[in-house]
């Protein structure tokens, strides 16, 4: 692996930090999923390979490359996904995240979690 490759490979793997004073408008709240490494290497819809271990979600209607906050209601754990997928598919669900936002949320084991969701500006 050359220095470039795993220099972008780093940066996939950094969680996306919110910057002081980004604005915040809530979008909801709802059961949030994961998808994990079985899909990886697979295109999302936004042309991107999926990578689990990136900090990014999946919505229906919000734009790529959109930043959402997710908080874990059961833990108050919370991470920032960017939006580089489509789904989830399942009516009850609100998104469906990385399996590494997912470890941060503290949800990799139960598989889902009640989230609130945060867009930044």
């Amino acid at each position: 692996m050359g220095n470039r490759s795993f220099f972008v490979m780093a940066l996939l793997a950094l969680p996306v930090l919110a910057q002081a004073g980004d604005r915040r408008v809530e979008i909801g709240t709802g059961i949030a999923s994961y998808y994990g490494s079985e899909l990886s290497g697979n295109r999302t819809a936004s042309g991107e390979t999926f990578n689990p271990n990136a900090m990014t979600a999946a919505h229906r209607t919000l734009s790529f490359g959109s930043l959402v906050a997710v908080t874990n209601l059961a833990n108050g754990q919370e991470v920032i996904v960017r939006i580089n997928d489509r789904g989830p598919w399942g009516k009850s669900r609100i998104m469906d995240v990385s399996y590494a936002a997912a470890k941060q949320l503290g949800m990799h084991r139960s598989g889902t979690a009640k989230v609130k969701l945060e867009l930044l500006d």
